[in-house]
C-alpha cells in the first residue's frame, strides 16, 4: 500500500461519526467515506483487480463520486478520469479505446455511455458500479465476457485528461509518488500546518470540479489533513459566497474567471472577514483583475503556476513573498516551489538564456523524481530574484507578416475595456500575412460592446499589427470544466472570420 493510500484510510478511520463532507445542506462523516472505500474494495475484488488496475470514474461534484474517487486511490487503483460532461459518444469512446475493464459512476451518467452499458450481465460489455449515496452498497453488474483489458498500471494514481483548451486533450499519468509531491510542494502556501494525524476544526471551500487536476488536488489534501470539506456541484458566487461566510476559512481557491465573477457580484466585503489570501492558478490572471480584488476586499492574490503534467504546481506565490515584493514584481506568477528548478532557454538553440530574457520555460521538477528537464510550450522570464513572468504561449503566438504576435498581450488590451468581461484571441490563415489575430470577446452583464468602438481603444496600447481583423461579441465564451476558455472552441466559432471588423453575434 503505497504511503498515500495508508494516510487516507488512517484519517477517516479517527472518528468515523465526525462530519467530513458538506454537499447541499447536508453532512456526511468520515465512517461514511470509509464505507465507501469498502465498497470500492469490493467491486474491484469482484472484477478481480488489483493495485494499479485501470478503473473509470465518472466524476461530477457530488459526494458518491468523490468517495469513489479516494475508495480508489486507497485500493492503489489506477483511476481514469472520464468528464460526463464531454457527452455520451466521446465518453463512450474514451472507455472503449482506453480497454477499462470497470466504469463507475452515478445511474444517469452511465445510462447516457450507451444502451447497454447497464444492460444485464448477459449482454454488459464492461463491469459496471453504479453509484448509490455515499456509503450505501453499489450495485455491480460484471462484464459478459472480461476482455484482457487495458494493461496494469502500477504506480499511477490519476490517468488525468488535460484541458485540452488549446487543441485536443491528452492522457498524462500522474504517480502516487508525484501526488504525494505535489502534497508536501503545496505547503510553500501555508504556514503553521503539521503532519501529525489528527482531524482539525478548519474546512476547505472545493469549487473546482474533480475532474480537474486542481478538483482532485483539493480533496485529496483536505483528507490527507483531516479537514472538513465544502463541496460545490458547480461555482455559483451566492452559493460560494454562503459556503465561505459559513465555515470561514483561512485560504480559497478562485480561478481568474472566478474572481471575476465575485468582483462584478460586488459580494459583501463581510464575505471576506476570515480569508488571508486567495489562491488562483489554472489560467492567466491579469494583473489589474488582481489589484482590483485586492483594492475591493483587502485580501492578496497569490498566484501559482502549474500544469497537469507536473501533477499541479510548480511555482507560485506565498504570503510572505506577497508582502515583501507584490508591487515590484507586480505580474509574476511567483517563485518555484521547493525541490524544483525553472529555467529559459532559447527556443531555436536551447541556450539556457540570462535574467529577463524571454524564452521558453523549462521545469525539473521535484514531483517527477527525474533530474531531466521538462520544455513547456510557455514562453516566459525569470528576473534575477527567482521570479517568474508568464509572457505568452510559444504554440499559440500568430505569426502576421513577419511579426509575432501574442495573444495574451491582445487579450489585456481587450479586457481594458469595461463592457467586456473576458476575451479571448486565435490565429486564422490569411492568404497575404500568413495568419491575423480575430477575438472573440464576453459581454459584462448589462453591458454593450461596441466592436469597432473597442477595437479603436485597444489600438492604442497595441502595435498596428497586434490589432485584431474582428471582433466577436458574445454572451459567452465557450469554456472547458475547469473555467479556462476553450481556445479550440473559440477557433471553430470564429471559423471564417475575415478582415472585416467589427463582427458581432
Amino acid at each position: 500500500m503505497t504511503a498515500l493510500a495508508e494516510r487516507l484510510a488512517a484519517v477517516t478511520a479517527i472518528d468515523p461519526d465526525a462530519p467530513a463532507l458538506e454537499f447541499d445542506g447536508a453532512w456526511h462523516t468520515w465512517g461514511d467515506l470509509d464505507r465507501a472505500a469498502t465498497e470500492i474494495a469490493r467491486c474491484l475484488a469482484e472484477v478481480g483487480l488489483g493495485a494499479g488496475a485501470p478503473v473509470g470514474l465518472l466524476l461530477r461534484n457530488r459526494p458518491a463520486a468523490l468517495g469513489a474517487l479516494l475508495g480508489l486511490l486507497r485500493a492503489d487503483a489506477c483511476v481514469v478520469t472520464l468528464s460526463p460532461l464531454l457527452g455520451a459518444e466521446r465518453v463512450g469512446r474514451d472507455v472503449a479505446e482506453l480497454g477499462l475493464p470497470l466504469v463507475i459512476g452515478e445511474r444517469a451518467d452511465l445510462e447516457l455511455l450507451a444502451s447497454d452499458l447497464l444492460a444485464p450481465a448477459a449482454h454488459a460489455p464492461v463491469a459496471v458500479a453504479e453509484l448509490g449515496a455515499l456509503g450505501n452498497p453499489v450495485a455491480f453488474t460484471p462484464a459478459r465476457e472480461p476482455g484482457a483489458g487495458a494493461a496494469a498500471a502500477p504506480g499511477v494514481a490519476v490517468r488525468m485528461l488535460t484541458s485540452g483548451t488549446t487543441g485536443p486533450p491528452k492522457r498524462i499519468d500522474l504517480r502516487y509518488e508525484v501526488l504525494e509531491q505535489v502534497m508536501a510542494g503545496a505547503k510553500h502556501y501555508e504556514t503553521g500546518t503539521g503532519s501529525d494525524l489528527r482531524l482539525r476544526q478548519g474546512v476547505v471551500v472545493v469549487n473546482a470540479p474533480l475532474v480537474h487536476v486542481s478538483g482532485i488536488f483539493r480533496v485529496v489534501q483536505a483528507v490527507l489533513d483531516g479537514r472538513r470539506i465544502s463541496l460545490l456541484e458547480r461555482f455559483t458566487v451566492d452559493r460560494w459566497a454562503d459556503a465561505v461566510r459559513r465555515h470561514r476559512p483561512k485560504t480559497v481557491s478562485l480561478v481568474p474567471t472566478a474572481l471575476r465573477m465575485v468582483l462584478d457580484a460586488d459580494v459583501d466585503g463581510d464575505v471576506f472577514e476570515s480569508i488571508r489570501s486567495v489562491v488562483s492558478g489554472t489560467a492567466p490572471l491579469d494583473p489589474d483583475l488582481a489589484d482590483a480584488f485586492t483594492d475591493r476586499y483587502g485580501v492578496p492574490v497569490l498566484t501559482s503556476y502549474g500544469a497537469t503534467e507536473f501533477g499541479g504546481g510548480v511555482a507560485g506565490w506565498n504570503f510572505a513573498d506577497h508582502q515583501q515584493f507584490a508591487k515590484v514584481k507586480r505580474g509574476s506568477v511567483g517563485r518555484a516551489h521547493a525541490g524544483c528548478a525553472l529555467r529559459i532557454v532559447d527556443p531555436e538553440s536551447g541556450a539556457v538564456l540570462g535574467p529577463d530574457e524571454v524564452g521558453l520555460l523549462e521545469v525539473r521538477a521535484a514531483q517527477l523524481g527525474a533530474a531531466d528537464w521538462v520544455r513547456t510550450t510557455d514562453l516566459a522570464r525569470l528576473d534575477d530574484d527567482g521570479f517568474l513572468w508568464i509572457v505568452g504561449r510559444a504554440d499559440q503566438t500568430i505569426l502576421r507578416g513577419g511579426f509575432k504576435v501574442q495573444p495574451e498581450v491582445v487579450r489585456g488590451a481587450l479586457e481594458q475595456d469595461p463592457a467586456v468581461a473576458e476575451a479571448a484571441v486565435v490565429g486564422v490563415p490569411d492568404r497575404r500575412l500568413g495568419a491575423v489575430p480575430v477575438a472573440a470577446v464576453e459581454r459584462r452583464t448589462g453591458h454593450d460592446v461596441d466592436a469597432d468602438a473597442l477595437l479603436a481603444r485597444a489600438s492604442e496600447q497595441l502595435a498596428p499589427y497586434e490589432v485584431p481583423v474582428s471582433v466577436t461579441v458574445v454572451d459567452a465564451l465557450p469554456r472547458v470544466a475547469s473555467g479556462k476558455v476553450d481556445l479550440a472552441a473559440v477557433r471553430a466559432l470564429l471559423d471564417g472570420a475575415t478582415a472585416e471588423p467589427g463582427a458581432s453575434r
